[in-house]
C-alpha cells in the first residue's frame, strides 16, 4: 500500500453513523474532509463485526451484515477521490459494550469480571452519569469455545466485507478493554482452559482472529493489530514485556504493522486521560520504541505528539507512522498545511477534551475550536454573507472568530475592543491553562493576516457606529463578572475573578488600587509599560516567584474558573481551599478534563468543600456550614470569589434601539466558555442551519 505521507487519522468513536449502523452522509462527509485535508490514511472509528452486539456507543458503524456494504462503498469512494486511503477498524466491544446492553445484548467476555471499584463516578454531574450509565445492568456472556469460534468468524467476515466495500486495509482492535484485549489481560481473563492462564493462552484469541482475517482477505491486503502496550493503574494487567512478546507473535502470524496504544483501570478517574488518550505529551512513545525494537514490521504511534516533535521522533526511529486524533478534529487540513510549510496556520487543539467527553455522555463528536467538526454534512447549507460592512464589538475569542470568518468571506470588517489588546478573558484562561494560549495566538495571527480593521482602546458607541455605516453589528462583549452578595465581600483581602484577571495581566481598577499595596501597583504599571504582562509565558514563570497574594487562599466557587484557578495557585505554592455551594466541582469543564483535574487538586492538597451553606467572609477567613451542619472557619490571607459571571445583552439592546441590526455571540448571551464563543461566532457567520446549537 503506497501512502502520500506518514500521517494517519487515528480511529475515534465519533457516533456519526446512522441509527441502523450504516454509513450515511454525516459520517461520509466527516471522513471526506479529512481526506481533503491531506492525511495519508484514515482509520474508521469502531466498526462492529457483531453489530448491534458489542456496540460501545450510539450511532456506531457496523460491518456485520451485507446490508452495510452500499454505505461503506460510498464512504471509501469519497475518501479515495481525494487521494487518501482508508482502513476499517474491526471491533467487538466485549466487556466494555455497555451501550449494546441497553438493548438486551449481553457483554461478551472471557470470564465474569470482578466488582467495579474506584472514584470514576464521583466526578460526573448527575445528568452526565445518567447519560453514561444508562438504565440497564448488563449481563455477561462467558464465551464457550464454540462462542469463541463464532467471534473469530465475525472478525473474518467483517474483514471480507471491508475489502469488498473498497477499504484499503483493516486494523483489528486488540486493545482498550474490548473483546480481544479482555482475553489478553490477566485482570479480566480468569479462564483455566486453553484461552486462559499463561500469556500464550491469553493471546490465543488475538492470534486466531489475525489468522482468520488474513485468510479472509488474502496475503496482499494490509492488516494490522492495535495492541495495548500496558494497562496503567492495574496491579495485575498487561505489561510492556507482555506486549513485546505478543508483538513478535503477531509479526510471525502475518500482521503487517502494529498500532501501539495503552489502556487503564477504568475505575480510576484520572487515568481516563492517562493511557490511550494521554494528557501528558508523548506518553506512549517509549512503549512504541520498545515494541519497534522487537519486530521488523512498521509501528504506528499516537498520543499527544505535536507535529514538530513527531517529525523529530520519526527521524530518531521511534515509529514509522504517526496517527493523530484530536489535532485532526481541530484542523482536518493539518497535513496539507504542514506539507505546504505553513505550520503556523494549523488551528491548534487545546486539549479541553470536548471531543472525548461527548462519548461519555452519548453524544456525537464535536470540537470546541472548530464548530464544523461532525457537521461537515451540513456545510452545503451555509449561507455566509459577502460584500457587506460589519462591526464586531469585543476582541475575545467570539469576536475574533466572527471577524476573521467575515473577512474571509469578502466583507469589510471593523473589530472594536475596549482594552489595549485582543483576547478578552481568554487571556486569563490561557494563563491558568497553557493550551488555551494556542488558540488565542492562532486567532490573533488570523486577525493580523486579515484585512480586519482593529481598533483597540475604543468604546463602541452609537455615534461611532453611525460613522462606520455597518449592515450588521455583532456584539461579542463577553460575560459580566459581578461580585455576588456574600457577607464580607467588601473586605480588602477579597478579590473578584475580575480583580484577579486584571492583576495577573497588568491591568488596573479602582478596586485593585484599594486592595493592593504600592509595590503591587508599581509592578503592574511597569509590567504594562514594558509589555511584560502581555507575555503570558513570562507571567506564568514570574508568578512562581512572586504574586501579591497571601500564602493561604480560599476560593469561593468551584466551577470551571474556580478549579482552574486553584490549579494555577497550588502550582505556585499556595495553600488552597475551594468552597462550592453546589454538590459537584468542575461544572463547565468537560467530563474527561474534570476526571483529571479534580483528583489532581486533591493529590496536591487542595481542600474541597461542596454543598457549603451560609458562606461569609471575615477578616480571619471564610466561614460556612456543610450539609451535616458542621461549622467551618478556614483561615485565609486572600479570598477569591470565582463566581457571579452572567450574560449581559444591554449593549446589544441599546444598539438595536438606535436602529442597528445586531447579533450577539459568546458569553454575553450566557457563559459558554471557549466552545460557546467559537460556536456562536461560527453560527452568526455561516448560519444556524450549517452549525446547530449544542
Amino acid at each position: 500500500m503506497d501512502l502520500r505521507n506518514r500521517m494517519f487519522v487515528t480511529a475515534m468513536g465519533v457516533s456519526l453513523a446512522e441509527d441502523d449502523g450504516t454509513a450515511g452522509e454525516r459520517l461520509i462527509a466527516y471522513h471526506e474532509e479529512q481526506a481533503k485535508g491531506g492525511a495519508a490514511l484514515i482509520v474508521t472509528g469502531v466498526m462492529g463485526v457483531a453489530w448491534p452486539v458489542g456496540a460501545v456507543q450510539p450511532n456506531q458503524l457496523g460491518v456485520s451484515d451485507d446490508r452495510f456494504l452500499p454505505g461503506l462503498r460510498r464512504l471509501t469512494s469519497r475518501v479515495h477521490a481525494h487521494g487518501a486511503k482508508i482502513a476499517a477498524q474491526l471491533h467487538q466491544g466485549g466487556l466494555v459494550a455497555a451501550h449494546s446492553a441497553q438493548f438486551g445484548h449481553p457483554l461478551w467476555g472471557p470470564s465474569v469480571p470482578g466488582p467495579f471499584a474506584g472514584d470514576f463516578p464521583d466526578y460526573f454531574l448527575p445528568e452526565e452519569l445518567a447519560a453514561f450509565g444508562g438504565s440497564v445492568v448488563p449481563s455477561v456472556k462467558v464465551l464457550t469455545t464454540e462462542d469463541i469460534a463464532t467471534a473469530v468468524r465475525h472478525y473474518a467476515d467483517g474483514a471480507r466485507r471491508a475489502k469488498e466495500a473498497g477499504f484499503d486495509a483493516c486494523e483489528i482492535h486488540g486493545g482498550h478493554g474490548y473483546l480481544i484485549s479482555s482475553f489478553l489481560s490477566p485482570s479480566t481473563n480468569k479462564r483455566t482452559d486453553e484461552y486462559g492462564g499463561p500469556l500464550e493462552n491469553r493471546a490465543r484469541l488475538m492470534l486466531e482472529v489475525l489468522a482468520a482475517v488474513r485468510e479472509a482477505v488474502g496475503p496482499d491486503f494490509p492488516v494490522w493489530m492495535k495492541l495495548d502496550s500496558r494497562e496503567f493503574g492495574k496491579s495485575v494487567g498487561t505489561t510492556l514485556d507482555d506486549a513485546r512478546m505478543v508483538a513478535r507473535w503477531l509479526e510471525a502470524g502475518g500482521a503487517d504493522a502494529i498500532a501501539v496504544t495503552a489502556y487503564h483501570d477504568v475505575g480510576q478517574a484520572k487515568l481516563h486521560s492517562g493511557s490511550n488518550i494521554p494528557h501528558e505529551p508523548e506518553m506512549n512513545i517509549p512503549a512504541a520504541i520498545a515494541i519497534k525494537g522487537e519486530v521488523s514490521i512498521p509501528i504506528i504511534a499516537s498520543g499527544r505528539v505535536e507535529p514538530d516533535r513527531g517529525e523529530q521522533r520519526f527521524q530518531e526511529g521511534a515509529f514509522d507512522f504517526l496517527a493523530m486524533g484530536r489535532k485532526v478534529l481541530a484542523d482536518p487540513h493539518l497535513p496539507n498545511k504542514l506539507a505546504a510549510g505553513r505550520p503556523q496556520d494549523v488551528r491548534p487543539c487545546i486539549y479541553c477534551y470536548t471531543c472525548v467527553s461527548t462519548a461519555y455522555v452519548r453524544q456525537q463528536v464535536r470540537c470546541a475550536v472548530r464548530s464544523e467538526t461532525g457537521f461537515e454534512y451540513l456545510q452545503d447549507k451555509a449561507n455566509p454573507p459577502s460584500g457587506k460592512r460589519y462591526v464586531v464589538i469585543g476582541g475575545g475569542p467570539g469576536g475574533m472568530e466572527a471577524a476573521r470568518r467575515l473577512d474571509a468571506q469578502g466583507n469589510k470588517v471593523t473589530l472594536i475592543e475596549q482594552s489595549d489588546r485582543l483576547g478578552g478573558t481568554l487571556r486569563f484562561a490561557a494563563l491558568a491553562y497553557e493550551p488555551n494560549e494556542r488558540i488565542l495566538e492562532w486567532l490573533k495571527r488570523e486577525i493580523e493576516a486579515s484585512n480586519v480593521d482593529v481598533r483597540l482602546k475604543t468604546t463602541a458607541t452609537p455615534e461611532l457606529l453611525r460613522t462606520l455605516e455597518p449592515d450588521e453589528v455583532i456584539v461579542a462583549t463577553g460575560a459580566v463578572r459581578d461580585m455576588p452578595p456574600i457577607p464580607g465581600s467588601d473586605l480588602d483581602h477579597v478579590f473578584s475573578g475580575d480583580d484577579m484577571r486584571k492583576m495577573m495581566l497588568g491591568e488596573s481598577s479602582d478596586a485593585l488600587k484599594r486592595k493592593t499595596g504600592l509595590a503591587t501597583r508599581l509592578a503592574t504599571k511597569i509590567g504594562a509599560a514594558t509589555g511584560m504582562t502581555a507575555n503570558l509565558d513570562f507571567v506564568r514563570k514570574a508568578t512562581h516567584q512572586w504574586m501579591p497574594l497571601g500564602d493561604r487562599v480560599v476560593i469561593i466557587g468551584g466551577e470551571l474558573v474556580g478549579v482552574e484557578l486553584a490549579e494555577f495557585l497550588v502550582e505556585r505554592g499556595r495553600t488552597v481551599t475551594v468552597v462550592e455551594e453546589g454538590p459537584k466541582f468542575g461544572k463547565g469543564l468537560t467530563v474527561v478534563r474534570r476526571l483529571r483535574l479534580i483528583p489532581e487538586l486533591r493529590e496536591h492538597g487542595v481542600a474541597l468543600f461542596a454543598e457549603a451553606k451560609d458562606i461569609r467572609i471575615t477578616p480571619e477567613g471564610v466561614a460556612f456550614a456543610t450539609p451535616d451542619a458542621e461549622a467551618h472557619l478556614i483561615p485565609a490571607d486572600t479570598v477569591i470569589v470565582a463566581k457571579g459571571a452572567h450574560g449581559d445583552t444591554s449593549l446589544a439592546d441599546a444598539l438595536r434601539s438606535n436602529g442597528f441590526k445586531v447579533k450577539e455571540v459568546g458569553d454575553c448571551t450566557g457563559v459558554g466558555y471557549i466552545e460557546g464563543a467559537i460556536r456562536g461566532a461560527t453560527r452568526a457567520v455561516l448560519g444556524e442551519e450549517a452549525i446547530p446549537q449544542v
